[in-house]
């Protein structure tokens, strides 16, 4: 990922551009066949003159086509023949944009299969479901990790459709309206590097296209957060279902040789922040002065490369933590039970119903036993077995029945069938 935003990369990629205008401009006569066969064996350039020289002249174009004049000689003068320095710097950039995120679709693709797989391995290991932070109802592992496989294919359509979305070029010139170059010089330099035209721009290509480009990488580190925030939660001492690998070396506090801590799921929480920053930046950049200002630019040369970047780290880091990942049944089951069986209560509550009494009659009955199940740290089966009022209505054997893990599975080959 990181040779594609290199210097060396980007004025490669400058330079694809400028010859394929250039033999787009040969069919049409403007460019002579001997000046562009020198163009195409000598072109060239140096990374450090062009530094050289944008320090004198203060234009990184007018630099780098003076860098690849020295190499050219005469025949450069056909080299941005009608075109403008946005035409060559947002086509190139759409192109290393395309590039970047084939990159990213590649690990979302990935991480996104490892969650079918683990997903299918915990299919049927209970858990506790919980909303608010409390236990609520009886729930799979497995079911938590279908759910982020679903989030992640939702998040390899967005990155499609931002892909589509910035994989478009302009050699339109200074406003757009192709004064001095033909529009079908656009056409051959996108078709030979992989682009489409844009249906109309001005001197730029329009910045919500970039937006959405990162708004997309946005929400999927959003997600990645997700997933690292589940694991760090379940990595609490006080829960410990689930946790990052720890390697036999590796130390967690200077200070207390007993810790353990959720490092890596921790730094991904940190670097979404930074993509959500660089996507609200990226919408600051929609709105130029007329046919453009340059107030983009700089913002661009940070947020483009840096969220590419970060988000690719980030997918190979949590792919890790999730290949490795710790996770244990037994406690799981043993905070399930932790909360003496209240979590069982609206089947309680149903069986009540059935039997005749109204929900918020049954609703009453069944909430004072849990209450007292959570107050005292008791047994709500026991409650209810105790219950005389619950006896009028449900058998020793009814009340078991609302106890059964299993019949939280029933569903699951349903939302399975959906992968």
């Amino acid at each position: 990922m990181g040779k594609i935003w290199s210097d060396e990369n980007k004025y490669s990629t400058w330079l694809d551009v400028e010859i394929a205008a250039c033999e787009a401009q040969n069919e049409l006569g403007v460019t002579p066949d001997d000046a562009l066969k020198i163009i195409k064996e000598k072109a060239d350039f140096n990374v450090e003159r062009i530094d050289k020289i944008e320090a004198e002249v203060h234009h990184d174009v007018i630099a780098f086509l003076t860098s690849v004049s020295e190499y050219v000689g005469p025949s450069s003068k056909y080299i941005h023949f009608g075109m403008t320095s946005s035409d060559v710097v947002d086509t190139a950039l759409s192109l290393q944009m395309k590039q970047a995120i084939e990159i990213v679709l590649e690990e979302a693709r990935r991480l996104t299969d490892l969650l079918l797989s683990k997903a299918k391995k915990y299919r049927d290991t209970f858990m506790v479901g919980r909303t608010h932070g409390i236990h609520a109802e009886p729930t799979t592992f497995g079911l938590k990790m279908l759910l982020w496989y679903f989030e992640m294919e939702r998040n390899i359509e967005r990155l499609e459709r931002a892909k589509d979305v910035i994989s478009v070029g302009k050699i339109s010139g200074a406003v757009g309206n192709y004064a001095n170059v033909d529009p079908s010089v656009e056409i051959k330099v996108c078709e030979k590097i992989g682009l489409k035209p844009a249906e109309v721009s001005t001197q730029v290509l329009q910045r919500d296209r970039h937006a959405e480009y990162l708004s997309s990488i946005a929400i999927l580190g959003a997600s990645l957060e997700k997933f690292s925030v589940e694991i760090r939660s379940l990595q609490r001492t006080d829960v410990m279902e689930a946790r990052e690998p720890f390697s036999d070396k590796q130390k967690g506090s200077s200070a207390m040789p007993h810790k353990r801590n959720p490092i890596i799921t921790e730094r991904i929480t940190g670097l979404a922040r930074i993509l959500r920053t660089n996507a609200m930046a990226a919408m600051e950049n929609v709105a130029l002065w007329h046919e453009r200002d340059i107030s983009h630019s700089s913002v661009e040369r940070v947020i483009v490369p840096d969220s590419t970047i970060l988000i690719d780290y980030m997918l190979a880091k949590f792919y890790t933590v999730l290949k490795d990942l710790v996770v244990y049944p037994e406690n799981m089951l043993e905070n399930l039970n932790k909360s003496g069986g209240v979590v069982f209560s609206q089947q309680v509550l149903l069986a009540l119903v059935q039997k005749g009494l109204t929900r918020e009659d049954a609703y009453t009955l069944v909430q004072d036993n849990a209450m007292r199940a959570w107050n005292e740290k008791g047994d709500f089966k026991k409650n209810l077995h105790e219950d005389k009022e619950v006896e009028k209505h449900l058998s020793s054997k009814d009340i078991d029945a609302c106890f059964d893990l299993k019949y939280y599975l029933k569903g699951i080959d349903e939302i399975f069938k959906r992968a």
